[in-house]
């Protein structure tokens, strides 16, 4: 092998491992948990709307959040296009689904509620610093699927890393979905 490939072949394995662990440093402190209701036809939903609107934790001199991104509209856009990807469609009226989520605040605020005539909880050991979705039924107003991710805070992040830690904890969120 000539001196210019083995240095080709060289600087590639290099640069294959910086990128694999920086997007594994990256994550890597990303914990995601579901729970899901196992009497549920997941099947059935097919459309969704937004329920009220989402909370992110109060950051005025922009320490956890960055001041330039819109961390609402981040989750909102990873969460439609997941839904999408599962043919889970929005609408303005009538929808399957509503879809809420909060972030670093006491999920209390969300008021979920569990079906009383079920023996399956949904809602179980919820931290108070992470990001979580719940899924609820529009129909009859019990949530039917819930998950979080809660990782380590890590205070001023750029902008692409901001997006890169919410692009993998919402898909890890809804990897176990309608499986």
């Amino acid at each position: 092998m000539n001196n210019s490939l083995k240095l080709f072949f060289s600087l590639t394995l290099i640069s294959a491992t910086i990128i694999v662990t920086s997007c594994t440093t990256l994550t890597s402190d990303i914990e995601v948990e579901t729970h899901a209701n196992p009497d549920v036809n997941y099947k059935a939903y097919k459309t969704y709307a937004w329920a009220g609107s989402a909370q992110i934790v109060f950051d005025p001199i922009g320490q956890w959040e960055q001041p330039t991104l819109d961390m609402d509209e981040e989750v909102r856009f990873v969460i439609n296009r997941e839904l999408r990807a599962r043919n889970i469609n929005q609408v303005q009226d009538q929808p399957d689904l509503l879809v809420a989520f909060a972030a670093g605040i006491d999920t209390t605020i969300l008021e979920l509620k569990d079906n009383p005539d079920s023996d399956k909880k949904v809602l179980t050991n919820i931290p108070k610093a992470a990001l979580v979705i719940a899924l609820t039924d529009a129909k009859t107003g019990y949530a039917v699927w819930l998950g979080y991710a809660e990782a380590e805070a890590q205070p001023q992040q750029t902008i692409e890393n901001i997006r890169t830690r919410i692009d993998y904890a919402v898909s890890e969120i809804f990897k176990p979905y309608n499986k």
